[in-house]
């Protein structure tokens, strides 16, 4: 297995040394590194991208009294006549706002932009591209505009970059960039940025990326720069060296590995914008990986590093010329692209002030590089990589030699041991660790690698050995491998933040267990049954090592979007996919406040100043990466010192108090903590009857199916007590000669390690579920085929059973604050005789489709009462006021060794 060597910070210091020329007097800071205060004008902050501000009224010793000024959904606002733009039905956009003068600009749900008086929420103007009105309609996928020149910049459908009046709305122009008389493309997801006369866009989604500059004044091409380029064309770096990119796009079909046209469609999309430094004369962008020839996936055909994708490369801003790369992959065959914007700083390293880049996202790894000349300003080394011969890959890739801010390899826990387990825990039988009983752990399965396993044909092409690490090799979809090399891990494209002050960075992570195929369609098959999970790490910038490390458990993937803001009293905001906006202590990653905004957030958290007072803000509109999320919205909130709006929805002239609270309802809950199955459903089979390995459940199926819906049904839902069979259909199953399976083929369940079958065609094995739940299993024979058994239990009313003490709900904030809303709710349970308390106790609120778990629940001396309380601050947001306020409490028992669930609803009287 692949491990990244143990570095003293002594040596690393010396190896940064020794790399970096000898200065005799510190730098001048460069202005672009300056911070935001009263405004934020750009979408992450300044032009070095740090996501940080000079503010600093609100701090630790006040953030409890952070409560909202106002909140806006966009998509009705404004209501009042003489309308500046039209409400509509459109809910979720990626949108990072800038607010320059007091005014915010963002642009909504649908592709339109909108500009709100940043101390109130007002609208000051909405425009809303339509086919009718302008000829194209907007982008519902945009990161953020830019200001500059009394304009406001955005892009809008087939591939237009707009400039709209900054005091109107009013549309100044509109243009489709072209580039010798061809239209660019691509143009639509990536946030504009205005510096000095020219507009930055990069493009996505298209055959061949590029980074392209615009005229303020009337949106004409001034530059553009591609992501590959043909054989001939050569480029000089800074530092004197001289290549040919096209060099770098070979074929093995033609004598000597001549170049091909793969840079055509070579992909390279520039996702994010990117970062400047006006001192330098530098822009600094990032493009993503390969998507030319076969596939992004198959690099067979491509050999060769594949510049400029999967690099960082520095661009003379005025003229694009060429001034350095640093390619983090190379010839990416993961779909590692590393696209997040990269951050700017001057540090202290080895004694002497530099000019760092950060850079790197998706593989866990930061590179911290001399932004003048691309130079490692903390050592890179290239170590060598197991390598697949029919990939055409290169034996080594580049690590920081600092290490990862991100676990690089994959574990393999025992089945039935904790859940959820290790955030980069892998489930059973990929790789070939199938289970078997632990004889020193009696109930559990260990996982441990069985040679004779569906990758036994790739050990002929195989250099190195795999473990499940970062950057292990794949083939095709028949020998498909689990690693940590996720097009959704890690950073993903979050910005990192920094802290000068702290001398720190904030990189948002999710973990993502992905497994490749050569020629599959997607981009990376993440672990179906694995749970989502994320969080922030806190990184010295001067060493590049983790300083401190915060989970946010299940569903707290902050890695898709979710630009964390730093500012100078130590506080750090993130806002997280489940709707909590996040207040930490920047130092120490202790939580010191969080709101519940009622919608998943994409979007970065922004600071700013009107009439001397210091606002939060963030939009609530987001959240679809990387698994499916519903309840999207269209909020902006905004936060204050003493803020006391109440959460209403509608319009502003006849607005509907949805709970008196300040916060929002929580939102509908993930859809999928976990990865979920690809279903088939089951047509024919017995009742309560599974078959493993069959495209379906017929004679004529597809025998010993190897996809990932080949389990049938793929999910089969069933009440507690169900015994459900699993079978290995052979030819008597169908009555058919040659109809049946001819492989062995497993059930695995996992994680709980409930049952592990391994059947032959015609076999069959029962389990009784006798827990409610969702139980994963898979096949051993391909570790693909999985399905899943949802287990429910049916509720069980018991009238009279459920009282609340005090019934009188006091959920008045004793400061006005919501923050001031704390202590438990309390209720008592009668049970019947011979009940006992077996799993969870839950209430159900009327505001929301979530639950919320109990705080604490035990039985009184003689057994018949439960006594639960439940969190007073989580509640709070999600229940109304009045007189008769239903609460149900549903709690899971055990009679004669029969798992119920039992439920009973009171009515409160709630004050607020």
């Amino acid at each position: 297995m692949m491990k990244l060597s143990h570095i003293t910070m002594a040596a690393l210091m010396a190896m940064a040394a020794c790399g970096a020329a000898a200065v005799l007097a510190q730098p001048a800071p460069s202005p672009s590194l300056a911070p935001a205060g009263s405004n934020w004008p750009l979408v992450h902050g300044n032009l070095g991208s740090q996501g940080y501000s000079s503010l600093t009224q609100i701090n630790k010793g006040n953030i409890r009294s952070l409560g909202p000024a106002w909140v806006v959904h966009t998509n009705v606002e404004p209501v009042t006549q003489p309308a500046p733009g039209p409400g509509s039905s459109d809910v979720g956009q990626q949108t990072t706002p800038v607010v320059v003068d007091g005014v915010m600009y963002l642009d909504t749900p649908g592709g339109g932009v909108m500009a709100l008086n940043a101390a109130t929420g007002a609208v000051k103007w909405k425009w809303m591209p339509s086919v009718e009105a302008n000829g194209y309609g907007g982008n519902r996928q945009h990161r953020g505009v830019s200001v500059g020149e009394g304009k406001v910049f955005t892009t809008a459908a087939g591939g237009r970059m707009v400039a709209l009046n900054q005091q109107t709305g009013a549309v100044e122009w509109a243009v489709v960039p072209t580039y010798n008389g061809t239209a660019i493309g691509g143009i639509a997801k990536v946030a504009t940025i205005y510096q000095d006369g020219m507009v930055y866009q990069g493009t996505n989604d298209n055959g061949r990326g590029a980074m392209i500059a615009v005229r303020a004044s009337d949106g004409a091409v001034q530059w553009v720069f591609y992501s590959a380029y043909p054989h001939g064309t050569s480029f000089t770096d800074v530092n004197g060296n001289t290549f040919d990119a096209g060099d770098t796009w070979t074929t093995r079909n033609t004598p000597n590995d001549t170049p091909n046209d793969c840079y055509l469609n070579g992909g390279g999309a520039s996702w994010i914008h990117p970062s400047i430094d006006t001192q330098l004369g530098m822009l600094y962008v990032t493009f993503g990986n390969p998507r030319s020839c076969t596939g992004a996936q198959w690099g067979g055909d491509r050999p060769g590093d594949n510049l400029f994708t999967s690099s960082l490369v520095a661009l003379d801003m005025k003229t694009g010329a060429y001034k350095w790369h640093f390619q983090s992959v190379k010839h990416d065959v993961w779909d590692m692209d590393n696209v997040h914007t990269p951050s700017l700083a001057d540090v202290q390293i080895g004694g002497q002030t530099r000019k760092v880049i950060y850079y790197g996202s998706k593989s866990g790894h930061q590179f911290v590089l001399d932004r003048t000349n691309g130079k490692p300003a903390l050592p890179v080394v290239y170590r060598q990589v197991p390598t697949d011969a029919r990939q055409a890959q290169p034996a080594t890739q580049p690590f920081p030699a600092s290490g990862p801010f991100q676990e690089q390899c994959l574990v393999y826990q025992n089945l039935g041991s904790e859940i959820p387990g290790a955030p980069n825990r892998a489930v059973p039988n990929w790789n070939g660790y199938q289970a078997q009983p632990d004889p020193e752990k009696p109930g559990q399965y260990k996982l441990v690698l069985n040679p004779d396993n569906y990758l036994k044909n790739d050990t002929q092409y195989l250099s190195g050995t795999r473990e499940g690490c970062m950057y292990d090799p794949h083939w095709d979809e028949n020998s498909m491998f689990l690693s940590m090399t996720s097009q959704n891990g890690a950073a993903d494209w979050s910005n990192v933040s920094i802290s000068p002050k702290l001398n720190m960075r904030y990189i948002g992570m999710s973990y993502n267990p992905v497994a490749h195929g050569a020629f599959q369609g997607g981009n990376g098959l993440r672990q179906i049954g694995g749970y989502q999970t994320g969080g922030v790490v806190a990184v010295d910038a001067s060493t590049n090592l983790p300083v401190w490390r915060k989970h946010f458990g299940l569903g707290g993937d902050v890695a898709h979007g979710n630009h964390p803001l730093v500012t100078a009293s130590d506080l750090l905001f993130i806002n997280r996919v489940d709707g909590w906006l996040m207040g930490l202590d920047a130092q120490t990653g202790e939580e010191l406040w969080r709101f519940q905004t009622g919608a998943p957030s994409a979007s970065g958290v922004v600071t700013y100043t009107v009439g001397g007072e210091q606002y939060i803000a963030m939009p609530a509109m987001a959240g679809t990466q990387p698994y499916a999320q519903q309840g999207q919205g269209a909020a902006v909130w905004a936060f204050k010192l003493g803020g006391k709006a109440v959460y209403t929805t509608g319009p502003r002239s006849n607005p509907v108090v949805v709970s008196g609270s300040s916060e929002a309802p929580a939102p509908v809950p993930i859809a999928n903590l976990r990865r979920p199955v690809n279903n088939t459903p089951a047509t024919g089979l017995p009742a309560n009857t599974i078959y493993l390995a069959r495209s379906d459940g017929t004679a004529t199926a597809t025998k010993d199916s190897v996809t990932t819906a080949s389990m049938v049904p793929s999910t089969l839902t069933v009440p507690v007590g169900t015994t459900v069979t699993f079978t290995n259909p052979g030819d008597a199953t169908f009555g058919v000669p040659g109809s049946g399976n001819l492989k062995a083929h497993c059930a695995t369940q996992y994680f709980e390690g409930r049952f592990n079958f391994k059947l032959q065609p015609g076999q069959s094995a029962q389990h009784k579920f006798d827990r409610e739940g969702e139980y994963y299993y898979n096949d051993c024979t391909d570790p693909r085929p999985t399905g899943k058994v949802v287990v429910t239990l049916a509720a069980q009313e018991q009238p009279g059973a459920l009282q609340f003490t005090p019934g009188t709900l006091n959920l008045r904030p004793a400061n006005g604050v919501f923050t001031s809303v704390q202590g438990l709710v309390t209720a008592t349970f009668k049970l019947p005789a011979g009940h006992t308390l077996d799993g969870q106790v839950e209430l159900k609120t009327p505001l929301t489709m979530q639950t919320f778990p109990a705080v604490s629940a035990r039985a009184t001396s003689d057994g018949r009462t439960l006594v639960v309380t439940f969190d007073k601050a989580l509640v709070d947001n999600n229940i109304p006021e009045g007189s008769a306020v239903p609460l149900t409490v549903s709690a899971n028992v055990l009679h004669q060794g029969v798992q119920k669930k039992l439920t009973s609803t009171a009515t409160v009287r709630v004050v607020k």
